[in-house]
């Protein structure tokens, strides 16, 4: 499956994807910088699922703004809406 295409299932995959990536940096960026020089950063359980979450707006822009790919577009809006609700209704 090449990136240049435009199509729901890899507007699905890169939704999906990309956020399991950006979730597990900020698990590790907290994990390895959360206590530095008495600073003690407390996670709040929301905070790394939305910043993964919202990580997909970056590449929405692209495939709508830039390569005019409306399927792959919408397949990202709705993967990242789906996992709002989702995060939002497990961690309330």
């Amino acid at each position: 499956m090449t990136l240049n295409k435009d199509s729901w299932a890899l507007g699905v995959v890169i939704g999906l994807v990309l956020p399991v990536v950006v979730y597990a940096i900020v698990i590790l960026a907290f994990a390895q910088y959360g206590h530095v020089e008495n600073l003690v950063y407390t996670i709040r359980p929301k905070v790394p699922f939305l910043v993964a979450v919202f990580s997909n707006l970056l590449p929405f822009r692209y495939y709508m703004v830039n390569k005019k790919y409306d399927h792959t577009g919408r397949a990202l809006l709705l993967v990242t809406f789906l996992m709002v609700i989702l995060v939002f209704l497990i961690l309330s």
